[in-house]
């Protein structure tokens, strides 16, 4: 069995963020290539986005901390701590409102 504390690799991710010049930072928490799901913990500093982007497939995006602003086309999601949205299929962006950590879900089909 494999446990890990997402507050503790939360933490150390934003604290990565705010050092990087990009603002962000990211680990994946399970999978890869030899599983159907991937999760990826994302760290952005306040004000940061990823930019706009392809869907990456089914997924999901759950707020560990901070606030977040999901925007694809005219919709807008707007997100805080517990928080969970499933990802529009289609382009859109992730902003931090203030710095925020997310947890990422890909069904990563094969």
């Amino acid at each position: 069995m494999q446990a890990t504390s997402l507050t503790d690799l939360a933490d150390s991710q934003l604290t990565a963020a705010r050092a990087a010049s990009s603002g962000r930072s990211s680990v994946t928490v399970f999978g890869g290539h030899e599983h159907d799901l991937r999760q990826t913990l994302i760290a952005l500093a306040a004000g940061r986005s990823l930019g706009e982007h392809e869907s990456p497939g089914d997924a999901s995006l759950q707020v560990l901390a901070g606030t977040v602003r999901l925007t694809a086309g005219d919709d807008v999601w707007e997100g805080g701590v517990g928080d969970y949205v499933v990802v529009p299929p289609h382009r859109h962006d992730l902003h931090a409102d203030t710095d925020a950590v997310v947890l990422l879900t890909v069904a990563t089909r094969s």
